[in-house]
């Protein structure tokens, strides 16, 4: 098979040494520079909390354009342009109390990896059926970008902007890679589709299996994920459950929220307290069981009495176990645990976090920080331990999977949860460490995502809010504001049963990944092929 000669764009052409560029030819040459960054900006205006998730097509098809048979030098810059307009705005909560500095660390690195992809998707661009490699790039960086460095940063996953989107189904298909896969091939096809089409109208020769393969990247996508429509439903499978969210608010914004621990727990114990007024009045119905969101108790309730004795006391008035979230020391160790909380028998089960999260919970390169800058490693004083186990609570008899705060942006954390046996998730955050930024919408919409995949009811139980209760089809039900205190109670859905998604686990990432490599594979033998022909 032959292999069409790249286009040619404005950095490739041609000049007589005897003459300067115009002003117009130079400014020219920025124009692939500013379409990358600003298709970044329009694939992070797709994210929530906006419901803009389409603009992602034409995000990717921008790229597409910029890209399309650059050099490597070439895209790598512009595939790191496209990631500094993608993140630097997406993150930007990152440095809503610690400063700029770490928020504009984390972009600089991870752009770099988008910026990889860049130069992957220029060298396959050449081929034929190209957004089809390029698309299995992206999910490839991705799935990079979600285990390094430092156990890896999955924010930002193209799946995650796709909550309120037509293609949503496919999270039940193969999880969020099948899911972020097709978005990005559809924006890639709808760019070679347009060039096509150009190229005719100019009376350039077109190929038809080209023109068809462009039209079916665009097809496939949304025909597969309206087939995979049936995979979504909410209805119950093994009865259902009334379940108690609470946000009990938070004293002051920002990182020094926990300097009133005893407040937090007070607030939330407090908000317990008034959902069993109201109960007993007969205006809400009696929970089964009350997810506290995660850091409810900063105080470890097994070293203080006085801490226990406030749960005991919620726990007891509302008459149904709580969830509690707690920071817990034990054998010189510290832990992000949630307590399952027994009215009757007190603490019965935990659940240690296992995806602690670098320069949060815990400090990577600490003496390496610490030589460059001492006050660089207050900010995590003491490293939280990583639990060691799937977190799964029988609360009476409904067995709930937990999956803590940043562990929601990691498919195994959740999928495993299930796989052992979960009928429902609890994603319990917190978010008052980032003030009223978007960080608290984002995660909403990771949770909508897992909901979908894996057709199981989802509660997110926050300090300080968007609280919410998400149906196995991702809709959300009942919401909370931020920085409010309230209760949500309703009856949702028990569901047993797997997605194809559950069941195949990593299986379609990894087959993604070899797509991808096979495609880099193909372009760089077809350009030493073609250098040896010279």
């Amino acid at each position: 098979m032959t292999v069409s000669a790249p286009p040619v764009g404005p950095s490739d052409q041609l000049e007589p040494q005897a003459t300067r560029p115009s002003g117009t030819a130079r400014l020219l040459r920025l124009v692939p520079a500013a379409v990358a960054a600003l298709s970044g900006v329009l694939l992070y205006v797709s994210f929530p909390p906006r419901t803009l998730w389409w603009l992602a097509l034409p995000a990717f098809a921008l790229f597409g354009w910029a890209l399309r048979g650059r050099g490597w030098k070439a895209a790598l810059g512009l595939g790191y342009l496209f990631g500094l307009g993608f993140l630097l705005p997406l993150l930007v909560w990152t440095g809503v109390e610690v400063g700029p500095g770490p928020w504009l660390a984390l972009v600089a690195v991870e752009a770099v990896l988008v910026a990889l992809v860049g130069v992957g998707v220029a060298a396959v661009s050449r081929l034929p059926a190209w957004p089809l490699w390029a698309a299995a790039l992206w999910t490839a960086g991705e799935a990079v970008r979600a285990r390094v460095p430092f156990g890896g940063f999955p924010w930002g996953k193209i799946a995650f902007g796709q909550a309120d989107g037509v293609f949503l189904p496919l999270a039940a298909v193969g999880g969020t890679p099948v899911l972020g896969f097709a978005v990005v091939l559809c924006g890639f096809a709808l760019y070679e589709v347009v060039r096509l089409a150009l190229d005719k109208r100019r009376a350039r020769e077109v190929s038809r299996s080209a023109a068809a393969v462009a039209l079916l990247g665009v097809a496939v996508p949304v025909v597969g994920a309206l087939a995979a429509r049936p995979l979504v439903s909410d209805r119950a499978e093994d009865g259902t459950a009334t379940v108690a969210v609470i946000q009990g608010n938070v004293p002051r914004l920002g990182l020094e929220f926990n300097a009133q621990r005893r407040a937090v727990l007070d607030y939330h114990a407090r908000e317990t307290e008034r959902l069993a007024a109201r109960v007993a009045a007969g205006e809400v119905a009696r929970p089964d069981f009350v997810l506290w969101p995660e850091n409810s108790s900063d105080i470890d309730p097994f070293a203080y009495a006085d801490a226990a004795a406030v749960i005991d006391k919620a726990a007891k008035a509302i008459g149904a176990p709580i969830s509690v979230g707690g920071v817990v020391e034990r054998d010189g160790k510290l832990y992000n645990e949630q307590i399952l909380w027994d009215p009757v028998k007190g603490p019965t089960q935990t659940y240690d976090k296992r995806q602690v999260q670098p320069f949060g919970e815990y400090l990577p390169l600490r003496s390496l920080l610490g030589a460059i800058n001492e006050n660089w490693t207050t900010m995590v004083r003491e490293d939280f331990s990583r639990g060691s186990r799937p977190g799964v609570f029988d609360l009476d008899g409904t067995e709930v999977g937990l999956a803590t705060c940043y562990e929601a942006a990691f498919d195994w954390a959740v999928r495993d949860t299930v796989t052992h046996g979960a009928q429902m998730i609890s994603v319990p955050s917190n978010n008052a460490t980032f003030d009223r930024s978007e960080m608290t919408y984002q995660q909403l919409a990771m949770s909508r995502v897992r909901a979908v995949e894996h057709s199981r009811t989802v509660t997110v139980p926050v300090t300080s809010g968007v609280s919410a209760i998400i149906m196995p089809d991702g809709r959300i039900t009942q919401r909370t504001g931020m920085f409010v205190a309230d209760s949500l109670v309703q009856k949702v859905p028990l569901r047993s049963s797997e997605t194809p998604a559950t069941r195949l686990g990593i299986l379609p990432e990894m087959l993604l990944v070899l797509i991808a490599a096979g495609g880099v594979g193909w372009a760089v033998g077809a350009g030493l092929r073609g250098r040896r022909a010279r």
